[in-house]
């Protein structure tokens, strides 16, 4: 279960998050994900657009074994090599979450050789 907490005394959100987020239930921690292809487990290099749809399919993928979606995703961790690509990173999380939008961190972080995004996230199991 989510409960989104919204009030006009706290900052806005300016990008698709929520300002906080209750969850009650049994969760499920999802470690960092990035553009692999999980048949082969071998990385694959591409656009920002690539890797990034990439890796939110994988988490899917995790999500769905676990008996949950994006729908259940209470807070996601964004970590890019370069923060100008936060407009796009945009554009692409909103083919795959929907209002209400999970709590939400995005840094720019210094990742190894072409990955140019990972996520990691929490979700709660639905009743």
């Amino acid at each position: 279960m989510r409960e989104v907490i919204s009030t006009g005394k706290g900052v806005i959100p300016v990008a698709p998050y929520s300002q906080a987020i209750v969850a009650q239930g049994r969760t499920i921690y999802v470690s960092g994900q990035a553009s692999f292809d999980p048949e082969t487990n071998q990385f694959q290099p591409g656009s920002f657009r690539e890797q990034a749809e990439r890796t939110f399919r994988n988490i899917e993928i995790l999500l769905k074994a676990a008996g949950a979606g994006w729908q259940n995703v209470v807070k996601v961790n964004i970590y890019l090599a370069n923060i100008l690509d936060f407009a796009e990173l945009n554009e692409v999380y909103r083919q795959f979450l929907t209002e209400p939008y999970p709590a939400r961190t995005t840094v720019q972080a210094g990742l190894i050789g072409q990955m140019l995004i990972e996520i990691d996230c929490i979700a709660v199991l639905p009743d």
